[in-house]
């Protein structure tokens, strides 16, 4: 498609991701209380790339969890297919703890109101962070994250499509116009 705007290659994700495990790392140490928990589907991987990150430097494992949102979604009445349903597997209790959500791109804050709601039925956390490889704008709720790896102004008609070597073959980011 020659209407694909690269927003990231590959090379520019891994340091994004770099990046973002050092400012995590900033802000907890030791990270002792931390969980990662990725948002299915490509949350998810991303999650997992940021542990791979944290536990070499803290020369530990951090919990990884991943959360599936989709039953908490508000807008099941007015999609036209039914949305997959993956797996919820959270590391242990989570109360207490410092939950750090991650997800892809960060739109109109749907999501991520679906994912605290889902968090919020496993127990109640110290605190809930958000981790976004895209902030792209348009929110309709109050949501921020507290990381971010590329903030972009996007028009409501493109959409920004992650891809993820697990699960596409490649690494990129890119600006699509929605057709």
């Amino acid at each position: 498609m020659s209407d694909d705007v690269m927003i990231l290659s590959e090379e520019e994700m891994r340091r994004t991701l770099e990046r973002l495990a050092y400012q995590v790392l900033e802000r907890h140490g030791e990270c002792v209380d931390l969980c990662l928990v990725g948002i299915q589907r490509r949350g998810v991987d991303l999650a997992a790339r940021l542990r791979a990150i944290l536990s070499e430097r803290l020369k530990c494992d951090v919990p990884l969890g991943a959360l599936d949102i989709n039953l908490y979604r508000d807008d099941w009445t007015s999609l036209e297919s039914q949305p997959m349903i993956n797996r919820t597997e959270l590391p242990g209790d989570i109360d207490g703890k410092i939950i750090l959500l991650v997800d892809d791109v960060l739109f109109t804050g749907r999501t991520i109101r679906a994912a605290l709601e889902g968090i919020l039925d496993f127990g109640r956390p110290k605190c809930v962070e958000l981790l976004v490889l895209v902030d792209r704008g348009h929110r309709e709720l109050p949501i921020h994250a507290d990381y971010v790896g590329k903030t972009m102004n996007t028009a409501r008609n493109e959409r920004v499509d992650v891809l993820i070597k697990e699960r596409d073959g490649k690494d990129e980011v890119l600006l699509r116009a929605k057709g």
